[in-house]
Parts: C-alpha cells; sequence; structure tokens
C-alpha cells in the first residue's frame, strides 16, 4: 500500500540539488493564473470541453479501483471533463518525473505525491492550495478525517486533496498470543509491554521471535508523533518553515536503545530494511508482533490462512504515560497552477472533490484498503459491510478517531523530509549492526540533516 524510500535516489547529492533548483525556480511564468493562488470559478467551465492530465503512482488492484472512479467521473462529466490518468511508477518515480517536469514547465494537470513530499509541493509555487478552492465555493471541509486533513494543511490552510491514506497499527500472532499465555485482547501498549510480551513468546516457543519490524523511518517518525514530540522545529513546519529536526531528544534515543535490546537479547529479528523481508516474517509466523501500516491487513489475513489468526492492536507507545497519536501516511492529490489554464484547474478540483464524495471513498477503501477519508464514508453501507468481513480493520477506525489533532500528529512539514528520513534509517541500522550508541547516531543525523535543510531553505523564496 505504500512505497518505501529509494534511497540511491534520495540520498545523492544530485538528487537534493534537482530539488533546490525546482523550489529556487517555483515562480516562473506561463500560467493562465499568472501566477496567482486564487481559485476559478465554476463558470471556466462553460467554455468548452477540458481535459485533466492526471499523474499517479497505483498500480494493481488500486489502479485498477482509481481507473473504475475516473471512468465514473468522466461518465458523468460527459462533453465536459475528461480526466487522463497515467501511471509513473513509485511514488519516488513519480515525484521525480514531476521535479523534471516543472524545468520542462510541462507539469500534469493533477499529481498524487506521497506524504513526505508535501513540503517540497508547498515550497514548490507550482500548485494552487485546496483551501483557495474550498473557500470560494464555501466548501465544508469537516468531514474530512480531522487528523488527514490537519497532516496536508499549512498554518491552518488545506494544502492538497486527501486521496489514499494508511495508518500504522501493531499487527499480532494471535495464535502465537494464545499458545505464550498472552491476552490477544489485551495488547502490549507500549515499547516496555512489547518486550515483556517478547519474552514469553519466545521462552515459550510459540515464535522463534516476539518482534520484528522493518529499519524503516516512518515507523520512527510514528513513536516520536505518539510520545507527542515534533520531529521539527517551529511546530513541525507549520506555523513557519523549520529549520532543523527535533528527533534526537530522550524519548527518542530511548527507541534505538530498545530495538538493539530486543535484537541483542535475541527477541527481536533484524530483517534490515526491506520492507518485504520484515513482512515475510510476519506472514510465516517467525514474529509475533510486527509494525506495518494498514494496508498489508488483506495480505497479512491471506497468507496466515489456516496456520494463525492475525490481529492488530494500537500502533504502541514509547512510554505508557505518552499521550501523542499516529500520523496518516500515503498520498495527496495537488492541482497545478503553474502552465495551466484555469478550466484545467477547475476540473481537477472537481475530480477532487468527486472522490470525497461518502460513496466514491467507500469504493475507493473497500477496494484498496486504505483509510476512508472522510467520516461520511464509513457510513455506507458497503463499507460497514467491508468492516464487518474485517474486523481487525476496526483497530485503525478507533485509533484514528482517539489521535489527538494536533502539531505532533499533523507530522514534519520539510522538503528534505524523504533524504532526512534515511539518515534516521542509517542512525538505525548502524546502531542494531554496528553497536554505534544510539545517541551519537541520532546526532550525527540531526546534523546531517541540519545541513540538508539549510541548502534547501537558502533556495526556497
Amino acid at each position: 500500500m505504500r512505497y518505501r524510500l529509494s534511497r540511491t535516489l534520495w540520498s545523492g547529492t544530485a538528487a537534493l540539488a534537482l530539488a533546490l533548483t525546482v523550489a529556487c525556480g517555483s515562480s516562473s511564468n506561463g500560467s493562465d493564473a499568472k501566477g496567482s493562488d486564487a481559485a476559478p470559478g465554476a463558470d471556466v467551465l462553460n467554455s468548452g470541453p477540458v481535459t485533466v492530465s492526471f499523474w499517479h503512482a497505483m498500480k494493481g488492484a488500486n489502479a485498477d479501483a482509481l481507473n473504475a472512479l475516473v471512468e465514473k467521473f468522466n461518465s458523468a462529466h460527459s462533453g465536459k471533463i475528461t480526466v487522463k490518468p497515467t501511471f509513473q511508477g513509485s511514488y519516488d518515480d513519480t515525484i521525480t518525473k514531476y521535479k523534471a517536469a516543472v524545468q520542462a514547465k510541462q507539469t500534469p494537470a493533477l499529481v498524487q505525491i506521497y506524504d513526505i513530499g508535501s513540503g517540497f509541493m508547498a515550497d514548490s509555487g507550482q500548485t494552487i492550495p485546496a483551501q483557495a478552492f474550498a473557500d470560494l465555493d464555501k466548501y465544508d471541509l469537516s468531514d474530512i478525517q480531522p487528523a488527514i486533513k490537519g497532516y496536508y494543511s499549512r498554518a491552518g490552510k488545506l494544502q492538497s486533496m486527501p486521496f489514499n491514506s494508511s495508518v500504522p497499527v501493531l499487527y499480532i500472532n494471535k495464535t502465537a498470543f494464545t499458545k505464550a499465555g498472552l491476552d490477544p485482547t489485551k495488547p502490549p501498549a507500549n515499547l516496555d509491554e512489547i518486550r515483556t510480551a517478547a519474552e514469553k513468546i519466545k521462552a515459550s516457543g510459540a515464535a522463534k521471535f516476539g518482534f520484528g519490524a522493518a529499519i524503516y523511518g516512518w515507523f520512527f517518525e510514528q513513536l516520536t508523533a505518539q510520545a507527542g514530540k515534533t520531529y521539527c522545529n517551529n511546530d513541525n513546519g507549520r506555523t513557519k518553515r523549520a529549520d532543523a529536526v527535533t528527533f534526537d531528544d530522550p524519548e527518542q534515543v530511548k527507541v534505538l536503545s530498545w530495538w538493539k535490546g530486543m535484537v541483542d537479547d535475541g527477541l527481536a529479528t533484524n530483517t534490515g530494511r526491506k520492507t518485504d523481508d520484515a513482512q515475510a516474517a510476519f506472514k510465516s509466523g517467525t514474529v509475533a508482533m510486527h509494525l506495518e501500516s494498514t494496508g498489508a491487513l488483506g495480505g497479512y489475513v491471506t497468507a496466515a490462512a489456516g496456520t494463525f489468526e492475525v490481529a492488530t492492536a494500537p500502533f504502541p507507545k514509547i512510554q505508557a504515560s505518552d499521550t501523542g497519536g499516529p500520523i496518516i501516511g500515503g498520498a495527496s492529490l495537488w492541482i497545478g497552477r503553474e502552465g495551466h489554464s484555469a478550466a484545467e484547474q477547475r476540473a481537477s478540483w472537481e475530480f477532487g472533490k468527486f472522490l470525497l464524495e461518502p460513496a466514491n471513498a467507500a469504493y475507493w477503501h473497500t477496494k484498496t484498503g486504505y483509510f476512508p477519508i472522510t467520516k461520511a464514508a464509513l457510513e455506507e453501507d458497503i463499507d460497514k459491510q467491508w468492516v464487518a468481513e474485517k474486523p481487525q480493520f476496526k483497530t485503525a477506525i478507533d485509533q484514528l478517531a482517539a489521535s489527538p489533532v494536533g502539531v505532533p500528529t499533523q507530522g514534519c512539514l520539510l522538503g528534505t523530509l524523504p533524504q532526512i528520513r534515511a539518515l534516521v534509517e542509517n542512525a538505525l541500522e548502524s546502531v542494531l549492526t554496528s553497536n554505534k550508541d544510539p545517541k551519537a547516531a541520532l546526532d550525527e543525523a540531526a546534523s546531517q540533516a541540519k545541513s540538508l535543510i539549510d541548502k534547501y531553505n537558502s533556495s526556497v523564496k
């Protein structure tokens, strides 16, 4: 459901240089809107048929569901609006191609960009904020799930149209839990409790390892938000542009220390950075507890059929006293400004609104497993039936509803967040494989991140 960050793509100086060049050149001319963030009204669609070029990163069943929604929209707007979806590869591929398209002044009218690309997109000056259209139309945004709306907002203004969202959960091998004498209905809620449960699982032989998860920066970001901590300064970059990270506090250092202790004591396996390897360890029953996105649920239930029962629990906190919540993942849709006619811009907004309609949002949820963007979608009969058939997904619904909406759970908005996520993964990997001191590892990552941020911020107008 979500794509891993390609380190070969993001870690090099060439990738950063491209980002800086695009950000610096964000005020180029060529838009019919003449560089304005003003949203055109519905009357601009009266001048004739308009085609919306739409770049996306969905494949397989997700692409099938998206294409079905596009066909439904096009049929309803026959002779007026035609949305033309084009698959661009992974999330990383899509944003890289988009940056190149900016330089060539050939961007799509609408583009799907993953969550950690939001900072760059907001800085780029290439798009019209969704809030501008909502304000013009007096369109009620309150039905969008608050945590999702908060993530894609800057200074309280919605920047893009939320589309495919996921949240992380703790996956549990219910069969192994029962065999170890643990109660699956009372799952571990923090890192210390996961360790205690892992000790019982290993001692009982219910599974080879109690815990396992990929070395993935998203999980570290989640634990930071669960602790009620920010990942970067200036209110996670929400009140003004962040100029430093804040992820090397004692609470976050504890995460690396805990993880190292689990691996060193044989309670957890280290499957490395590859998501597929970590998922395979859970599917095979090698590990009994596992961190992953809700998007993996369907595959896990299918893989475990006849072998063990899959249960889910809220994503753990670092310690019991933490009062934060999880951050959503996934992607959103950005409406092009530069180089696009007012009709294209308006048509893109109409398509975004269409996707938020309860029936359409429920269809997307049930066909893909991505979280329903709106509260109303959960009330659709098709959605209620789907959740009843997959009760494990109820964990995600309840978790997001209970999550406090605030600066920590909005996540960090940084133009260099993809590169910084990779730095954190380097830090965690060095701790697990090279016995590097956790505090030193995170301090080094923070220092390297500061350099990247300074270079980026100096280029953004």
